[in-house]
């Protein structure tokens, strides 16, 4: 077994932490209070090749693995998480959603542009009435003269407002259940096609959450991306990837949130000396170092078999079991980590002067956004039993 990182990987984690830190982190709380989306910073996301990270060179990308995919989400996140996020949801649902399962045409019209950055994709799979029950979608697309109709709308998309190419799920057989439901490419601009409310969200508030409404929108049939009727089967296999952005998400944001802890516990001073000496603290720190590194471990995993899949094809390795474990796990640690963050400043944990309160709003998203962690314990159930 080798748990290092190889040299490029290592400069690679380097050149994304000092970009994050020098061009991000000035504004993480500006934008944050105005729920501005940092648009002016894609170009240079673009530039880093961090919009196409996992794609091959042919087709616009930087031709990285998942294991150099999670850092970047990793050290993005440890800065600011909707930063992350923004990425997230570009790379490995809309664009991977096209490069996976899209024709040679679809790949060299959406993927080429996405993932070099020049265009921003979202991803809309959710509906009120379907979140966790995906498989219950009511947007419908209905065939009429060669061309597509579809009619509903998707709520919780991110990127929504400023995407220049949808992939949404919609209802072509609803008979069939989840079998029924085919995916579809849509372009910014398309009559019928717009996004609706955005979402005054708890936290993450520099990405863009919004719905997505359909409205009579007619498009070619050449935009059905996949088979028809495979939209939401494919959807569960872009998740799997989906899923290791989010753990790799939360365990940036659990690092963050850490750092600033240890750096605080040893300036702050009370009864005469740092508050790292006094052992409450420390053990706070030591389980929390704990429980970062072993979510690193279930990510770095997922990753890595994620890498092998693509290698060895998919049907040879699936890793839908260890990107759930990854998931549920880096989501939760997040969310301990990030309270106790709070704890260790105390009342300055309360302020949004200091970086504590930012975190324990933000990492909240991982244990909901892809699968909650009760779906990705139903997950985790079925491949366990062997019912999947």
């Amino acid at each position: 077994m080798d748990f290092s990182l190889t040299d490029e990987q290592i400069q690679l984690r380097r050149t994304v932490r000092e970009f994050a830190e020098g061009e991000i982190a000035p504004h993480v709380m500006e934008w944050d209070e105005a729920s501005h989306f940092p648009i002016e910073i894609v170009p240079k996301l673009a530039e880093m090749g961090l919009l196409g990270v996992t794609f091959p060179e042919k087709y616009g990308g930087a031709g990285l693995g998942y294991v150099e995919y999670a850092i970047v989400i990793e050290e993005l996140s440890r800065v600011d998480g909707s930063i992350g996020i923004i990425v997230a949801a570009h790379n490995s649902l809309c664009t991977n959603h096209i490069y996976k399962f899209g024709t040679e045409e679809q790949k060299k019209k959406y993927v080429i542009d996405l993932a070099q950055g020049k265009k921003i994709g979202c991803w809309s799979l959710t509906e009120p009435e379907a979140g966790s029950d995906a498989g219950g979608t009511r947007t419908t697309a209905v065939r009429q003269n060669g061309d597509w109709i579809l009619n509903g709308s998707k709520t919780f998309t991110t990127n929504g407002h400023y995407a220049d190419v949808c992939v949404a799920m919609a209802a072509t057989d609803k008979s069939k259940k989840s079998h029924g439901i085919s995916a579809f490419i849509l372009e910014k601009g398309t009559p019928g096609f717009r996004p609706g409310k955005k979402e005054n969200k708890l936290g993450l508030r520099a990405s863009d959450t919004s719905e997505v409404i359909f409205d009579d929108c007619r498009i070619p049939a050449a935009n059905l991306l996949g088979k028809e009727g495979e939209g939401f089967v494919n959807s569960l296999q872009i998740l799997d990837g989906g899923r290791v952005s989010i753990a790799a998400l939360g365990l940036g944001m659990a690092q963050g949130a850490y750092e600033a802890s240890v750096k605080y516990a040893k300036q702050r001073k009370q009864f005469g000396k740092t508050i790292s000496e006094f052992q409450a603290i420390q053990f706070k720190l030591a389980d929390m170092a704990t429980q970062i590194d072993a979510a690193r471990l279930l990510t770095y995993r997922a990753a890595w078999l994620a890498d092998r899949a693509i290698a060895k094809g998919e049907d040879a390795v699936r890793y839908t079991q260890e990107s759930s474990m990854a998931k549920l796990y880096a989501g939760e640690v997040a969310v301990r980590v990030a309270n106790e963050a709070v704890q260790i400043f105390g009342g300055y944990g309360f302020i949004k002067d200091y970086p504590a309160e930012k975190y324990y709003r933000d990492v909240k998203l991982c244990t909901i956004g892809e699968g909650t962690s009760e779906i990705q314990r139903l997950v985790i159930a079925r491949q366990l039993l062997g019912k999947a």
